[in-house]
């Protein structure tokens, strides 16, 4: 069969065996039915008017109060008109404003964490043009900056001895309100909920508790699910936040489907609502779709998605890319299991965005670095790196820290499979930097993996669109997925 796959800009082809398996998210498996668009905004107001474990914003807030809407960036959520963003976010306001709250005390909080600090652009594209005027002239919308020390409060540590700094915004005000995605995602099973409190609004000495090798290379980590320590990690330091605050985040998280599309809303207190939130997200996420273990997974890599332009030929960035797949697909992986993956792989770094991996990839070549979590020992030197810091503040790149939580990502590909091999690399040595295999052509990796790793006839899963639309975790038809 002849199957098109992501590269670069474009797309590449490839002859596969008619025996090929495709998965497509929210095709070859249906999601559950998303609201209709009509109804959106009744659901979005019955979700709130009728929190789970806490009061309703009409109850909690009064003249007076202040309060902070916490909005996850760019990367994930969708844009559209009736996107959740946009929804939750203009009928909390009102309610807001009916329960007397006035606008001079209502600041919307972008919660980018180690992600790029939103932009003017961005923020008009998640808002929309009436919220995005209504605030930002009078400077009520803001990004969060996890190096301003004016505007982070140091909490102290969890039990567990993480260090938890957060943003002095949301610690000072009466009501923060999370506004939240039950999305899958490869580091602990959904976005939303505590995640979002953990990793948007903290700083990196409370990030480098989680987003590393000692947490992302235990077992419980891939496959994904909800239940591994780095999950546990987010909760706890969720709770201590709002131990620390004295009263809970008012949470509005939305169930979204593959187009980004609301299957469900539920709003409340983030230890409550999200196990709610989550056994819907189940049905959309965990899908039980193998009947065979599969030893060779195939899918393109476009030059620009999720995190940014580049991020398909940065070849940390990549790596981080190719393991989130691992991550998600280990229930139907093989113990020998092949990646072919298409990739530019250019040499565009893409400086601007994040100025300091091309010297993490440097280093990586040298210096007795022979898996990638050799290089985790210079997290603290990069992270505190002034000219990194101030790109990051004031230029719009990504935090150098975060490219230590894309390195130990990065080294899961290579634990959990025989081989990687990058087609169509415009400059191969970049890829063969990072221990992976290059070959011109789909068919001729497929060729060569036959001989060396997976014998004459495999089991071939391939994965078409799988940047394109929201991932699902693909699980096997027998699997138990109680515990997930």
């Amino acid at each position: 069969m002849k199957l098109d796959f992501e590269y670069g800009n474009g797309m590449m082809s490839a002859e596969l065996p008619d025996t090929t398996d495709v998965f497509i998210p929210g095709e070859t498996v249906l999601d559950p039915p998303y609201i209709p668009e009509d109804q959106i905004v009744e659901k979005t107001r019955e979700s709130l008017r009728n929190p789970m474990g806490m009061k309703p914003l009409a109850e909690l807030a009064h003249k007076g109060s202040t309060a902070v809407i916490i909005i996850p960036d760019i990367v994930k959520g969708g844009c559209q008109p009736t996107s959740h963003r946009k929804t939750a976010i203009r009928l909390i306001v009102d309610e807001l404003y009916e329960a007397g709250v006035e606008k001079k005390d209502i600041l919307l909080l972008f919660s980018n964490g180690l992600h790029p600090r939103t932009t003017v652009k961005e923020a008009k594209q998640i808002l929309g043009e009436e919220l995005f005027n209504e605030f930002y002239w009078s400077h009520q919308i803001t990004s969060h900056d996890s190096e301003d020390y004016e505007h982070l409060v140091d909490l102290g540590c969890t039990k567990r001895g993480d260090r938890v700094l957060m943003n002095k915004y949301v610690f000072d005000c009466d009501i923060p309100i999370l506004i939240g995605h039950t999305q899958g995602n490869p580091y602990g099973g959904y976005s939303g909920g505590y995640k979002h409190c953990a990793t948007g609004i903290t700083h990196w000495r409370s990030i480098a508790s989680h987003h590393v090798p000692d947490v992302m290379h235990r077992a419980d980590f891939t496959p994904v699910s909800g239940h591994s320590l780095m999950r546990t990690k987010f909760d706890e330091i969720g709770m201590l936040m709002e131990e620390k605050m004295g009263h809970p985040f008012f949470c509005c998280d939305a169930v979204l489907d593959t187009y980004s599309r609301q299957i469900e809303v539920n709003s409340g207190y983030a230890a409550v609502m999200q196990p709610k939130s989550w056994a819907m997200a189940n049905k959309r996420t965990y899908v039980p779709f193998a009947e065979k273990k599969y030893d060779v997974m195939v899918f393109g890599m476009p030059q620009n998605f999720h995190y940014g332009d580049g991020m398909g030929t940065n070849p940390i960035q990549l790596m981080q890319a190719l393991s989130a797949q691992v991550i998600r697909h280990k229930r139907v992986m093989s113990d020998h299991c092949v990646i072919i993956c298409s990739s530019i792989c250019n040499g565009y770094f893409h400086d601007e965005r994040w100025p300091y991996l091309r010297e993490l990839y440097e280093m990586f070549q040298h210096d007795y670095m022979n898996v990638l979590p050799d290089m985790n020992r210079y997290g603290e030197y990069f992270a505190t790196n002034e000219e990194y810091i101030r790109k990051y503040r004031f230029a719009n790149a990504f935090h150098p820290f975060h490219g230590f939580s894309m390195m130990s990502c990065g080294h899961i590909a290579e634990m959990d499979t025989s081989a990687i091999y990058i087609v169509g690399a415009q400059e191969p040595g970049i890829a063969r930097g990072m221990g992976l295999k290059t070959r011109a052509t789909f068919e001729e990796a497929l060729e060569d993996a036959k001989k060396k790793y997976v014998g004459d006839n495999p089991n071939i899963l391939a994965l078409p669109k799988t940047f394109k639309l929201s991932a699902v975790h693909l699980c096997m038809k027998d699997d138990d997925l109680s515990g997930v």
